[in-house]
């Protein structure tokens, strides 16, 4: 894979943004703490700027994305969310800090952008046989990023301070946008002479998304694991209070377990993806993590939580692997970022539901009613995936609506 020189460039961007982005990360959040005395109202915000711009930019910057040339698109993000943070340095300097959360809306916002671009150089100039491996070696990156990341934002903020933490993450989205600068030339569209406009574009990538059978099945899927994602996101720290009796700094540790055992599960991913379905791939993650939910949902040992908390790390690369393989292998290049920008905000405005449901399930229920319901939607995500599974082709739908079906690497029009 790193014989691709595309793939080559655009881990290295990728390193160097996820480097910038946890440094941001932690430094605005230790900040905001300092400052207001943990005012949970202001640390909430840091969250919603930074998910806002995917329910209100995905579709469109996946839109925009798709008219554009991906090249320029992700240099351009790169150094206008650099040019913003060097513009919120001088605001911050003259006393303004709530200016750091326009830092983060802004590279948010200029995400939306740049990640369908990356898919869509993928699926332009990455072998079939080897997207599924791409995909498991930018899930260990995230992985290895989500450990360490925590480590290094609140080092450089702690040592440092908010104005050199601000500096270190414009100083890498300059460097991820000077390395993008190294790719070769974007490659001229048959029909940009033809472009119709934005509006219909947008109604395409709807279109093709329910026309496409595969793609359905997989937003049905986003559906569920984003509602099952948000229920227990914010509750792991009542397991570790309530079921495990522990202080609540201990999470740390039952995170850590986690991350590390993505990153072993990327790397595992790596070696044999190819070999494997990414229906299959993801069903087996979307098991997984109904049981994993499950038991630690009831588990009041901490070797037991901490024994699936590891299994579900290591599992969760299938179902990131598996998702963005399918959506890459069933989606024609010229609408990758559409389908994005379609499926994205399935997964994260549930997820957001999830958030606001699961407190108060909790309340009127108990902890272990909540992550029972929650393992109850991965499975209903894993019997969904299943009906895919006999299918060992696939297939792609033109913008004009006509069908190709692919079948190991040979495609096939309606005359065969």
């Amino acid at each position: 894979m790193f014989a691709n020189r595309y793939v080559r460039t655009i881990v290295m961007s990728s390193f160097l943004l996820q480097l910038g982005i946890w440094v941001r990360n932690f430094a605005i959040l230790l900040y905001v703490t300092d400052i207001t005395n943990d005012d949970p109202l202001y640390v909430s915000l840091i969250s919603v700027a930074g998910f806002a711009p995917i329910f209100l930019f995905a579709i469109i910057g996946g839109t925009f994305a798709d008219r554009w040339k991906p090249k320029r698109t992700m240099v351009a993000s790169d150094f206008l969310s650099a040019a913003s943070i060097f513009v919120v340095m001088l605001v911050v300097a003259y006393g303004s800090w709530k200016a750091l959360f326009f830092a983060t809306l802004v590279s948010a916002i200029m995400s939306q952008f740049s990640q369908p671009s990356v898919m869509k150089l993928f699926k332009q100039h990455v072998p079939e046989e080897q997207l599924q491996g791409v995909m498991a070696m930018f899930q260990s990156m995230m992985a290895f990023f989500m450990v360490i990341g925590p480590i290094i934002g609140a080092f450089v903020y702690t040592h440092f301070g908010i104005e050199v933490s601000l500096g270190v993450m414009g100083a890498m989205f300059i460097a991820s946008g000077l390395v993008l600068t190294s790719l070769p030339k974007d490659l001229e569209e048959k029909n940009a002479k033809q472009r119709q406009s934005f509006k219909q574009d947008l109604k395409d990538g709807f279109r093709y998304v329910f026309k496409n059978r595969e793609l359905r099945t997989l937003g049905g899927t986003f559906l569920v694991s984003g509602l099952a994602v948000g229920l227990i996101q914010p509750l792991m720290i009542f397991i570790t209070m309530e079921n495990l009796g522990q202080d609540k700094t201990y999470l740390q540790w039952l995170l850590t377990a986690n991350g590390a055992a993505m990153l072993v599960g990327g790397a595992v991913m790596m070696s044999f993806a190819k070999k494997v379905q990414p229906q299959f791939l993801l069903m087996v993650g979307l098991l997984a993590s109904t049981l994993g939910t499950f038991v630690i949902g009831w588990s009041t040992s901490i070797m037991l939580t901490l024994l699936f908390q590891i299994i579900n790390g290591f599992c969760y690369p299938m179902i990131h692997i598996g998702m963005n393989t399918m959506i890459l292998k069933n989606t024609s290049a010229e609408l990758i970022g559409r389908v994005g920008g379609v499926l994205t905000p399935m997964f994260m405005g549930m997820m957001v539901i999830g958030m606001s449901l699961g407190g108060a399930w909790k309340e009127v229920s108990s902890l272990m009613f909540v992550f029972s319901v929650a393992a109850i939607l991965f499975f209903v995500g894993a019997l969904l995936t299943s009906m895919l599974l006999h299918k060992k082709s696939h297939v792609l739908v033109g913008v004009d609506g006509s069908q190709m079906v692919e079948m190991d690497g040979v495609r096939y029009d309606q005359k065969g």
